[in-house]
């Protein structure tokens, strides 16, 4: 019986050791979560139950618990390393098998599937139409590799101020070629067409002989969209007509072949005072085609391609997913885990919502060992092997010693 005792001892030491080894060995591994050998106390019983003076039976190995704690982050500078600060896991795509893992070591793959060192495809919520919503279906990742499409403008965006004390044209009429025929001009705004080719747009301002009055006159490539457009102020400044702030531009058409350039000119916070002209804003809603420059990953998991023409598309929301019961998961090995019975259904959602944690772009979580820990551990299992191996030399001689009564 006491052969038996200290042989379980010996047994749960080792065990206490080699869980101790994995921790160890992994002290570097991306993402991993130490385990912890965990014991029970063994007692023979009968159907009557246990005596008051019944000895233990000795100790077993009942569960290697992993340790679910955060690990540090360690920032890398590279754009597909991610890390989850707080709560869940990443959710992937293994032949459709679906798995988890705290490790965002991603790369891409020769479709451009954004996959782990496995193959295992990271999931995302898909985007909507408009790419202001991710409350689709979950989908693999992709990056595009394509250009971004051009955008054609729509609206133009131009303040300015007048000078109160602007005298009228000595030449008229109005000749954008003659420079003495106007008050002013914008200098032209860039603008697109639906090919992503560039025109210029120019308004030209012209002093009427009224008080608080001008004409505006629209050029697209030095050809007139409109016919002109009076611009009246206050006394004290302010536009008052037109009252919207809004002239609807007459359609342009491109001769590259796009569409019918259709563009509104808001003038929207343009003034009248003071002895200067000055231009305060002229922005505009389209942009060219463009390259792939970057991809940028959110905080909250928003995965971006960003363009050289300053294009930003959605490509979707990294999901992450949290379980009631996460020591119940399976361990598959390359920091890979599956749901179980005992961990619980799987509750899938967006990084920053819930009780998920977020997403940081350019980092990896470490290895949760502490390498201190683990080798006082090997101590203390050293220790106790060493302590029933004594045990067993002990029992060895008081049998022997039984053996030798004559």
């Amino acid at each position: 019986m006491g052969f038996n005792i200290s042989l379980s001892g010996i047994n749960a030491a080792n065990a206490d050791l080699n869980v101790t080894a994995n921790n160890i060995a992994n002290v570097n591994t991306t993402g991993f979560k130490e385990s912890r050998a965990e014991f029970a106390d063994l007692f023979n019983s009968t159907s009557y139950g246990l005596s008051r003076n019944a000895i233990g039976a000795g100790v077993r190995l009942t569960n290697v618990a992993q340790q679910f704690s955060q690990g540090n982050i360690d920032q890398t500078g590279r754009s597909l390393d991610l890390a989850i600060e707080g709560e869940g896991f990443f959710t992937m795509n293994m032949n459709g098998t679906r798995v988890y893992s705290r490790a965002g070591n991603f790369q891409t793959d020769s479709a451009g599937y954004v996959v782990n060192p496995q193959g295992a495809r990271l999931q995302v919520f898909a985007p909507s139409a408009d790419g202001t919503r991710f409350d689709g279906a979950l989908t693999d990742l992709q990056l595009l590799t394509t250009d971004s499409a051009p955008k054609q403008t729509s609206k133009v965006n131009m303040a300015f101020t007048l000078p109160g004390n602007a005298k009228v044209p000595t030449v008229t009429p109005f000749d954008p070629t003659n420079a003495n025929s106007y008050s002013h001009s914008t200098g032209g705004v860039t603008v697109y067409d639906s090919l992503g080719v560039s025109h210029t747009q120019t308004s030209y301002l012209v002093k009427t002989g009224n008080a608080n009055e001008w004409q505006v006159h629209n050029y697209v490539d030095g050809q007139a969209v409109g016919a002109p457009t009076l611009l009246q102020f206050s006394n004290t400044g302010s536009l008052i007509s037109p009252a919207s702030g809004q002239i609807t531009l007459a359609p342009f058409t491109p001769t590259t072949g796009a569409g019918v350039l259709s563009m509104t000119l808001n003038l929207s916070g343009s003034t009248q005072y003071g002895e200067k002209f000055a231009i305060r804003d002229t922005r505009q809603d389209g942009y060219a085609a463009g390259k792939l420059n970057e991809i940028n990953i959110s905080e909250k998991g928003v995965v971006y391609a960003r363009y050289s023409n300053g294009a930003d598309k959605p490509l979707g929301q990294v999901a992450l997913t949290t379980f009631n019961n996460p020591q119940g998961l399976q361990n598959q090995g390359n920091n890979l885990w599956v749901e179980t019975y005992s961990s619980g259904n799987p509750r899938t959602g967006a990084p920053d919502t819930s009780d998920l944690g977020q997403i940081q772009s350019g980092a990896l979580e470490a290895s949760t060992v502490d390498l201190t820990e683990q080798l006082v551990n090997m101590i203390v299992a050293q220790r106790n092997f060493q302590a029933n191996a004594q045990m067993v030399s002990t029992q060895d001689q008081i049998t022997q010693t039984i053996i030798n009564i004559r």
